[in-house]
Order: C-alpha cells, then sequence, then structure tokens
C-alpha cells in the first residue's frame, strides 16, 4: 500500500466532497453525466427541459416528439368525439371506432394546420376546441424547431472512449492507459485532458473519498485526428503507486476524465467527461494498434471498432 509520502496533495475542488458514508456508487457514469439524483425540489423545477432535450440521445427525442405528437391528437380526437361528430361538417357517422379515428385525424390535421377542408368544424364547442388546437400547434412546432436547431447547431466532441482502462508495462514499470478517438468529420484542436482518480479510504472507525489528480505522458496535443492513448505512469509520485489491482477495488477507485478541444467548424470548445470504476481496469494488457496505411500508401486507415481491442501479456 503507498504511504503518504508518495502521494500528492489532494484536490479537494472536484465537488463530489469527501464524507465516504454520504456518497453513492461512482461519481460519473460511463456517458459523462453526474450519478446525481436530486431530490427536495418539485419535479417540474428540478429539470430544464430546453437542457433535457437537447442533451438526450437521438432516438430518446425522436421517441418523445412522436409520443408527444400522437397523445396529443388522441387527447383532441376525444375531445371531439365527446362533443360529437355531428359537429363536425361533411362527417360520415358509422361506427363509434371509425368516428374516433375520423376525430383523430382531423386533430391531426388542425393540429398542423394543414386544413384539408373536406371536414370543418360547426358549433361553438367545436370551433373553440379547434381554435385552441391550431393555436397550441403553431406554439408546439416553434418549440420543436427551436429544439431541431439548439440539437443540430450544438457544438460536440464526437468523442468514443475505451470500455476499459489498462494496466501496461510501461517503460521501466506500469502505467494506467485508456484510450479515446474522434469518430466523426469535424476536427478538433488544442485536446486537453484531465485525469482525477477517487479512493476510498479509511481514516479510525470512518471512511472517506480522498481525490488526487494523475500526471499524465502527455496532457495536450496540437490536433485530434487519430486514436490518443492517454497515459499515467505509476511511478514512486503517482497517488497508485503501490496499489495491487485488488486493493484498487477494494478502495472503489475510479478514475475520472475529462477532455477539452477546441471546435474549428463552431469556433468554441467542447467538453466531454467519462470514468473508469477499477472493476473496468485490466490487468496485465496492451492495446492493438487501430490505424495502419491503404493499400495504395496514399491515406491512412484508422479503424474505430478497433477502439477496444486489446492483448493479454504473457
Amino acid at each position: 500500500m503507498a504511504t503518504e509520502k508518495n502521494k500528492p496533495e489532494a484536490d479537494m475542488t472536484t465537488g463530489f466532497g469527501h464524507t465516504s458514508r454520504m456518497g453513492g456508487n461512482r461519481f460519473y457514469r460511463k456517458d459523462g453525466s453526474v450519478n446525481v439524483v436530486r431530490r427536495g425540489v418539485n419535479f417540474l423545477d428540478k429539470l430544464s427541459w430546453y437542457h433535457t432535450f437537447l442533451a438526450m440521445k437521438r432516438w430518446h427525442f425522436w421517441m418523445w416528439l412522436c409520443t408527444g405528437y400522437i397523445a396529443f391528437n388522441i387527447i383532441f380526437g376525444f375531445i371531439y368525439f365527446l362533443i360529437g361528430v355531428e359537429h363536425l361538417g361533411r362527417f360520415h357517422n358509422t361506427s363509434a371506432l371509425k368516428n374516433f379515428v375520423e376525430a383523430f385525424f382531423f386533430s391531426a390535421q388542425t393540429f398542423t394546420t394543414v386544413g384539408y377542408g373536406r371536414i370543418n368544424p360547426e358549433g361553438f364547442w367545436a370551433n373553440a376546441v379547434s381554435s385552441l388546437e391550431a393555436f397550441l400547434g403553431l406554439l408546439a412546432f416553434a418549440m420543436a424547431s427551436g429544439l431541431f436547431y439548439g440539437r443540430f447547431a450544438k457544438p460536440q466532441a464526437y468523442i468514443y472512449f475505451s470500455d476499459i482502462a489498462l494496466i501496461s508495462p510501461y517503460k521501466e514499470g506500469n502505467a494506467l492507459m485508456f484510450r479515446l478517438v474522434p469518430y466523426k468529420n469535424n476536427h478538433l484542436t488544442d485536446a486537453e485532458i484531465k485525469l482525477t482518480i477517487g479512493l476510498r479510504i479509511k481514516e479510525g472507525d470512518e471512511e472517506k473519498n480522498v481525490f488526487y489528480p494523475l500526471k499524465v505522458e502527455f496532457d495536450k496535443i496540437s490536433s485530434l485526428v487519430f486514436n490518443w492513448t492517454v497515459v499515467h505512469p505509476i511511478d514512486e509520485e503517482s497517488p497508485l503507486h503501490g496499489y495491487s489491482l485488488n486493493e484498487l477495488k477494494e478502495a472503489r477507485a475510479e478514475l475520472l476524465v475529462m477532455l477539452k478541444a477546441y471546435d474549428e467548424v463552431f469556433a468554441n470548445a467542447v467538453v466531454v467527461r467519462t470514468s473508469y470504476s477499477a472493476f473496468e481496469f485490466i490487468s496485465g494488457a496492451k492495446f492493438k494498434p487501430m490505424y495502419h496505411s491503404s493499400a495504395s500508401g496514399k491515406t491512412t486507415i484508422l479503424e474505430v471498432n478497433k477502439l477496444n481491442d486489446f492483448d493479454i501479456l504473457v
């Protein structure tokens, strides 16, 4: 086990606190989101809906969009159905199911302000409901347009991190390393990486969280084009010096990663985070190469799907 003199000064600025018994499992989820659930505030105030819809995954966004559109028209279709289909001009009154289906599609036409003209509202209540729905439809499409633009225009890093981190031979000792790779055609420059290791240690009868900054072989690169293997040498100055993999697991070690880079197209900085628990460390392995020259020798092939490929060292 490492002694105190081998450890650098603890990082007190992580924002995760130091009382271990008050903390949860891991600090960052794999997708980089903070593993915190806020309580004591009502549901509407707890979430920033704009940030939520901008940050959610693409299929989640489309699911909410389509589900909301269908649910909205079901509700208004049911209202028209309750008012009575006879208040919808040139409406062919047949079975209850067909009447509701027609009311649903009339709601969709009103909501989108298409208005084909085959069916039109008649009477006060039908006109009042259709006017309200048309107004809400305009607001909904304005909000949806803003969300589409926000998602389209939001700068993103488009970085994949390896699922695992390796403890591999390095120079005359070992090093903790993981790698990352850009997977789209955006060009990131002035990339800077910051690593922090969180350990749960016992002092007397109490446990506490302790965070240490980790030095890396290169913490900055001018251009992020190929994959980047981030290496932390486990030397005598490392807070991990003297720890075995099992001891890191017992200490619930978690490697916190933050990458910041500059997107030339958006002329803005982008930030992406992730973390690795000690149970995602693999000892005695090395990563396989990810890029090679093309058959013609004119280009370089970067095989992103090999991000997690590694060899076990004998």
